[in-house]
Order: C-alpha cells, then structure tokens, then sequence
C-alpha cells in the first residue's frame, strides 16, 4: 500500500467519520443533560410505546399501529409543551459547558471593552487599556494601583472620567479583571504616530513594542480609537472593527516579543 491508497482511503472515509462523530457528540449531551430530570421517565414510556409500536407491526395488529401512529405525531408537540422548562435548563447547561465558556467569555470581555470605548469616544474622554496576553505585565501593574475588579463598560468608564486620579494613567486587564489603574508605559520613540497625538499615544505604542499586549488609546483631543499590537498602530476604529480584533486577538497565539523594560519610576526607584 503506498501512500496514494493511504489518501484515497482517508478521502473516502473522513465523512463519515466526522458525521459519527458529531452524532456521538450529540447524543452524548443529550443523555447527560437529562439524566437528572424529570424527562428521563417520559423517554422511557416513549420507548415503550415504540416497542409496542414494532411489534404490533410485526403482528399486523392494525388498529395498535394507527393509534400508536397518530399519539406520536401528537406526543411530539406535547413532549415540547411539557418539558419546555427541562428543555431550557439543559439548553442553558449546554451552553455553560467548557467547549463554549471560553469563546462566549472572550466575546463578553471584548463587548465590555468596545461599550466603554465607544462611549468615552463619543464624550470625547481619554484612555488607555493594556489586554495582557501571553507575557506578564507585571513590572508595569507594579507602577500602578492594584485594583483587581471584574472587568465592565461602568468601571472603565469610571476609571476614566475627568479629574480623577487615575484618568491619566494606563489601565491593564487580565482576562476579565482590572489588575491595575494609573500605570506607567514606556513611551515610544517611533515616527509612526502623527505629531497630533501625545503622550498617550506614544505610551500605548512603548508598551506594543516591548510586550505583546493588546493596547486601545481613545485620544481626548479628538475621540478617535486607536488599536496597537507589535508595535503597529491602527487609527479610527469603529466598534464593529475593534470588537473583531480584540476577539481575534485573544483567539490567535502572539509572536515572539522582547522582555519588558522597566519604567521610568521603577528605574528611579531602584
């Protein structure tokens, strides 16, 4: 057998398999989340009444079999009716379920970035939120307050508001939580950004070029978002566009970056 008969045979079998697959995994959610409930004894009276279904069809018992016939088109809407709460637990437990917590945690994370920027924009109000990824932030949480809440539109909106303490200071989020308020990023040397954006900016930028975090900067000039990652910069983003890239962006594995250097009160105070 060479390797021609290898591929034919894994080209003619892979659909199959793959369909079994899926009907395995189905059926194996469906016998797991029920077997608590209340449904478990119906889908036994069910599979009963089919029992007696093929064997009156066996014996040619022609009044069974047209009773039988016409209760199960009926029992099907009733199944329904009745177990409808059963039906939304086990729905809701499917959805809970590790396969899909960590695509719908992503995507509610990036939802609650996206509503707090969207809204600073729009009130002109500036930010500057680092997403930590693959390397540690934690020389630059140290030059800021510890804070450690769960990640929301209302607390970024918050942190963010003029006059504040923190309203100047960078902003770095772990998961789903905000680890720390009024950081200290690098800023960046690099000619990439416009003379019109400051020093915001330029720190948000400093932290994409030593790190592989996710960086958003929301100027207070002008309310334009920003995105930096890798030490690229990209300008006017809507809300559509951001949440795709910061979904895409905790999806992806990062590149390879250079250790984080230490900031400015850091070197002080060493």
């Amino acid at each position: 057998m060479n390797w021609t008969d290898v591929i034919h045979i894994i080209q003619n079998f892979w659909k199959p398999v793959l369909e079994i697959g899926v009907f395995w995994f189905v059926f194996y959610l469906i016998f797991v989340y029920i077997k608590d409930s209340g449904m478990v004894q119906a889908l036994k009276g069910i599979l009963i009444l089919v029992a007696i279904f093929f064997v009156s069809q066996a014996l040619q018992l022609r009044s069974i079999q047209w009773i039988l016939s016409h209760l199960f088109q009926i029992s099907i809407i009733g199944f329904l009716i009745i177990f409808q709460p059963e039906l939304r637990r086990g729905l809701a437990r499917i959805g809970q379920s590790p396969l899909f917590k960590m695509f719908i945690k992503e995507e509610k994370i990036a939802d609650e970035i996206v509503r707090a920027v969207a809204t600073m924009s729009k009130n002109r109000i500036g930010a500057l939120i680092a997403l930590e990824r693959e390397m540690s932030l934690k020389p630059y949480i140290e030059s800021g307050i510890a804070l450690d809440g769960v990640l929301s539109s209302e607390l970024l909106m918050t942190i963010f508001m003029p006059n504040t303490p923190f309203h100047d200071g960078g902003v770095i989020v772990q998961g789903n939580r905000v680890v720390a308020v009024g950081c200290l990023f690098p800023l960046s040397q690099s000619q990439k950004l416009s003379k019109v954006f400051g020093t915001r900016h330029r720190a948000g930028l400093g932290l994409s070029e030593e790190t592989d975090a996710v960086i958003i900067v929301v100027s207070e000039e002008t309310g334009t978002i920003s995105l930096m990652v890798q030490g690229k910069v990209m300008q006017g983003m809507d809300e559509e566009r951001l949440k795709q890239l910061l979904f895409e962006s905790q999806q992806q594995p990062p590149k390879s970056a250079a250790k984080p250097k230490k900031t400015a009160r850091q070197e002080s105070a060493s």
